[in-house]
């Protein structure tokens, strides 16, 4: 027999929706959803990671960092910073990344550790 993961009868709690729906509706779900979508590529994780562990990071060594072409990295990074993820200096012929601050750094953290602990709970 199959879980079933689905409400088996219709039971709306009128408090809880009438309370949450506007708050939901107000909010800007949109733009927090590009954050997750630009975060989503694997590329740009790997290379959003590497900046938390590194304040800063010139886009040569990014390349080499995730294997990747130096175009493939400065495409990857310019849409991270795009979507207020990332800045950029350029000091003489190098740019230099880092991420824009440290809510991002947190969220990255946070997301490494929640699946470290998924991952621990599937071993047991």
């Amino acid at each position: 027999m199959k879980d079933r993961d689905i409400c088996e009868v219709t039971c709306v709690d009128d408090n809880k929706t009438t309370r949450l729906h506007p708050l939901v509706e107000k909010s800007n779900i949109f733009e927090v959803t590009k954050i997750f979508k630009a975060l989503s590529d694997e590329t740009r994780m790997k290379i959003a990671y590497a900046l938390t562990l590194e304040d800063e990071l010139c886009v040569c060594d990014v390349a080499n960092i995730v294997g990747a072409t130096t175009a493939t990295a400065s495409h990857h990074l310019r849409h991270l910073k795009s979507m207020g993820l990332a800045k950029y200096r350029k000091e003489g012929k190098l740019v230099y990344y880092s991420l824009d601050d440290d809510h991002v750094k947190q969220l990255i953290h946070i997301a490494f550790e929640h699946q470290q602990e998924v991952a621990g709970r599937e071993i047991d």
